[in-house]
C-alpha cells in the first residue's frame, strides 16, 4: 500500500486538534524539506494532506469500514448480514466489475464521500429507509461500508481498486476463512506491512461454523499467534459465521462501539501520518543540529582574516606610516647623506598608491592562492561543525548555503577588502608642521655656519660686519648653530617617537576596519544562510517530531 500525505491541513476541532497538530506538522516538514529529500520520498507525504482534507471536511460523523478478503472468505455474505439486507432481494446485485460496494446508514453527508472514494452510485444502499430491528449496542447509524474486491482476484483493475480504497478506509476488516486464514497471498501483501496500523484493523474468521466447536478456540488462538508474529498482537481477531449468524452481533457490537468513539478516522490518519513522516525521517533523520557556536564564529573570522592577508596588511600599514613619517619629519641632513633614505614606496613597491589592496599585493606575493584556500577551508569547516549529526540531504543543504555555486565567497571577501575604509596614505597634519621646522633649522645651521664662516674671515681683514650679539660670552650665531644641531635631531627623535605611536594606532584602526568589512561579508554571505538552512531544518525536525508525536 502506498501511503499518502500533506500539502494542506483540515480544520479539526475538539479532539480532532491532535490529529491537526500533527498534519500540520507533517506539512510545515514536507515544505521545508523541498529541494533537500527528493520529491519520490515526499511526494506520499503530500498526498496524504489533500486526502485527509477532504477525508474531513467532507464528513467527520461517518466510519468507512473495509471487508477485504481472498475469493470464498465470504466477503458479500458478511456484507449482507451486517447489513441485514439480502441485496439481490432488492435488485442490487453484486458488481462483476472491479467497482466496490457500499452500503451507508444514514445517509446524510455520506453521498459526498461515497463520490469522493469513486463509488458509483449504482453501487451504493442506503439503509435509511429500512427498519432497523437490532439492539442499541449493535446499532451502526454513521457506518458506510464497503465490500472490496477479492485481493486474490486474477483481475489486475480488482488489485487497482482494493489497493486504492483500503488508503481511504478509517476501520479495515480482513476477512479470513477456516482453509486460508495462514495464506501469505494477504499477510505478505496486506497484513504484515500495515503492521502500524493496529490501531484500525480488526480480523474476522469466517464460516467458523465449519471447525468443530472444541476446535474453534484454537483456531482463533493460532490467528492471534500469526497476528502477533507480523507485529500486529493486539489487533481483535472475531469468530464469525455470516450464514449462520454466530459472532455477527458481537462484530456489530466491535464496529457500533468505534462508530460512537468516532475514533477510527483519526486512529487511521494518525497512522498515515506517523508513517509517512517515518519514511521521511529515515532520509532526513531528526537529529538536533549543533548549529554555530561564538567559538565556531570566531574560528571562521580569524581564518577569514589571516587568509585575506590582513595581518601583513596591518603591518605594511603601520611601517608605511612610520617610514613615511621619518621622511617628513626627520633630520634632513641625515636623509641627505644617505643614512635613511626614501625606501617607504621603493621598499613595498607601492608605486605610490597606498591602499589596502595594493599593500597586500607587495606584502603577499602568494595571497591569492593562500586565500582561497585558505577562505574556503574555513567555510567548510564551519558548515561541517554546524551540520555534524545530521543527515547527508541536510548537510550537503547547509554546505551548499555556505559556498554556494552561484557566487564567490572568496570574490567578495577581496572585495570586501579593496572597499575597507583605512585612511593609509594620508600624512598626519603635524608632520608638516615639524618638517618645516626641521627645514628652518637647517636653513638656520647653515646661515649661522656661514655668518660664523665669514665673521672670521672678516676679523683677519679690515672688513667691518654687523655685530649680531651674544648669549653672554657666545655669538649669537653660534648659539643658533648649536641649537639648530642640537635642536634638529632632538625634534627628530621626539617625532619619531610620536610617529610610532601613530603608525600604531593607524594600524589599530585598519585592523578593526579590515575586520569588521570582512566579519560583516562572513556574517552575510556565510554565516546568515548557514543559518537560515539550520533554521529550515529545525522546522522540519520539529514537524517531523509533531507528526510522530
Amino acid at each position: 500500500m502506498t501511503t499518502p500525505v500533506p500539502s494542506g491541513a483540515p480544520v479539526f476541532s475538539g479532539s480532532g486538534s491532535d490529529v491537526s497538530r500533527r498534519l500540520d506538522g507533517l506539512t510545515n516538514a514536507v515544505t521545508a524539506a523541498r529541494g533537500r529529500i527528493d520529491d519520490e520520498i515526499l511526494a506520499p507525504a503530500e498526498m496524504l494532506s489533500e486526502r485527509a482534507t477532504e477525508r474531513l471536511t467532507l464528513s467527520g460523523e461517518h466510519t468507512i469500514v473495509a471487508l477485504a478478503g481472498a475469493t470464498g472468505s465470504g466477503k458479500s455474505s458478511l456484507f449482507n448480514s451486517l447489513t441485514d439486507l439480502e441485496l439481490a432481494g432488492v435488485g442490487v446485485r453484486r458488481p462483476t466489475t472491479s467497482w466496490a460496494l457500499a452500503c451507508a446508514w444514514g445517509p446524510d453527508g455520506a453521498q459526498g464521500l461515497l463520490e469522493w472514494m469513486g463509488i458509483p452510485a449504482r453501487h451504493q444502499v442506503s439503509r435509511m429507509s429500512m427498519l432497523d430491528r437490532s439492539a442499541e449496542d449493535t446499532k451502526l447509524d454513521g457506518l458506510v461500508l464497503l465490500d472490496l474486491p477479492d485481493h486474490d482476484s486474477t483481475e489486475v483493475s480488482h488489485h487497482v481498486e482494493m489497493d486504492r480504497l483500503v488508503t481511504h478506509a478509517d476501520l479495515l476488516v480482513w476477512v479470513l476463512d477456516p482453509q486460508k486464514y495462514a495464506d501469505a497471498a494477504i499477510h505478505d501483501r496486506y497484513i504484515r506491512p500495515m503492521a502500524s496500523y493496529s490501531d484500525v484493523t480488526l480480523v474476522v474468521l469466517n464460516q467458523i461454523d465449519r471447525i468443530p466447536f472444541e476446535q474453534r478456540d484454537r483456531a482463533l488462538a493460532d490467528v492471534r499467534r500469526i497476528l502477533a508474529d507480523e507485529g500486529l498482537p493486539d489487533v481483535p481477531v472475531i469468530g464469525v459465521s455470516a450464514t449462520r449468524g454466530d459472532g455477527v452481533d458481537d462484530l456489530k457490537r466491535e464496529l457500533a462501539a468505534r462508530i460512537r468513539a468516532k475514533s477510527s478516522a483519526k486512529a487511521r490518519l494518525t497512522s498515515d501520518i506517523a508513517a509517512a513522516a517515518a519514511v521521511i525521517e529515515q532520509v532526513g533523520g531528526s537529529s538536533e543540529a549543533p548549529g554555530i557556536s561564538e567559538a565556531a564564529r570566531r574560528t571562521l573570522d580569524d581564518a577569514l582574516v589571516d587568509s585575506a592577508g590582513v595581518p601583513q596588511i596591518v603591518e605594511a600599514i603601520e611601517s608605511s606610516t612610520r617610514r613615511r613619517a621619518a621622511l617628513a619629519t626627520g633630520w634632513p641632513v641625515l636623509r641627505w647623506l644617505g643614512r635613511e633614505g626614501d625606501e617607504s614606496s621603493d621598499e613595498l613597491a607601492l608605486g605610490g598608491v597606498l591602499s589596502p589592496a595594493s599593500l597586500a599585493r607587495s606584502t603577499a606575493p602568494e595571497a591569492a592562492r593562500v586565500q582561497r584556500a585558505g577562505a574556503e577551508l574555513a567555510v567548510r569547516d564551519l558548515a561541517e561543525q554546524a551540520s555534524a549529526g545530521l543527515e547527508r540531504p541536510w548537510r550537503d543543504a547547509v554546505r551548499d548555503a555556505a559556498n554556494p555555486r552561484d557566487r564567490d565567497v572568496v570574490d567578495e571577501l577581496d572585495a570586501a577588502v579593496r572597499a575597507a575604509s583605512v585612511d593609509v596614505g594620508r600624512p598626519a597634519p603635524w608632520w608638516r608642521v615639524v618638517q618645516v621646522v626641521q627645514l628652518v633649522a637647517v636653513a638656520a645651521a647653515v646661515l649661522s655656519l656661514v655668518w660664523l664662516v665669514v665673521q672670521g674671515v672678516a676679523s683677519l681683514t679690515s672688513i667691518d660686519l654687523p655685530d649680531l650679539g651674544s648669549v653672554g660670552p657666545v655669538p649669537t650665531a653660534a648659539v643658533v648653530l648649536v641649537v639648530a644641531l642640537l635642536g634638529g635631531p632632538l625634534l627628530a627623535f621626539v617625532s619619531g617617537v610620536a610617529a610610532r605611536a601613530g603608525a600604531r594606532r593607524k594600524a589599530q584602526r585598519a585592523d578593526e576596519a579590515l575586520r569588521s568589512a570582512i566579519g560583516s561579508t562572513a556574517s552575510e554571505r556565510v554565516v546568515a544562510p548557514v543559518e537560515g538552512e539550520l533554521d529550515r531544518y529545525g522546522t522540519y525536525r520539529s514537524g517531523i517530531a509533531d507528526a510522530l508525536s
